[in-house]
């Protein structure tokens, strides 16, 4: 049984491209082990992020678990979660996308303003504005190394 979950939250400390680098590295090569693929949006300036997790059932929740507990993370909010047929994201054990490379109208289509605000979205919308964002092009793989 697969599933797809989507969650935003804020980030306990100032998110810079270290940061996001080391996340998504560690998350690469843990999320191949699992079969777990997804993306992660990142905001910085105002600390959001915004991911896209889909994987087996079991290895999805125990990871959003984890995420709940991680200490990097605040205000974690589950956004969506539903059984697939299918992966959207199957090309990324955890693509990345820093909304800072991408145009502002893209945003401006799923929110009131053209900043990130997932926590006023739906999770139907957040996931519309994921699919556009790697649908651009705007997406960054962190497969392995």
């Amino acid at each position: 049984m697969l599933v797809r979950l989507v969650y935003a939250s804020r980030a306990a400390r100032a998110i810079d491209d270290g940061f996001i680098m080391g996340i998504c590295d560690v998350a690469s090569s843990r999320n191949a082990s699992k079969g777990i693929t997804g993306v992660l949006v990142t905001q910085q300036g105002q600390e959001l992020f915004l991911q896209v997790l889909e994987g087996s059932r079991t290895d999805v929740n125990s990871l959003y678990a984890s995420i709940v507990r991680d200490a990097r993370h605040r205000d974690v909010t589950l956004l969506s979660y539903e059984d697939i047929e299918q992966r959207r994201f199957a090309n990324w054990r955890m693509g990345m996308v820093d909304l800072k490379r991408i145009h502002l109208g893209t945003i401006l289509r799923y929110s009131d303003r053209a900043v990130l605000e997932p926590y006023a979205m739906t999770g139907k919308a957040a996931l519309a504005l994921v699919e556009e964002l790697v649908a651009s092009g705007a997406i960054t793989p962190r497969e392995e190394r």
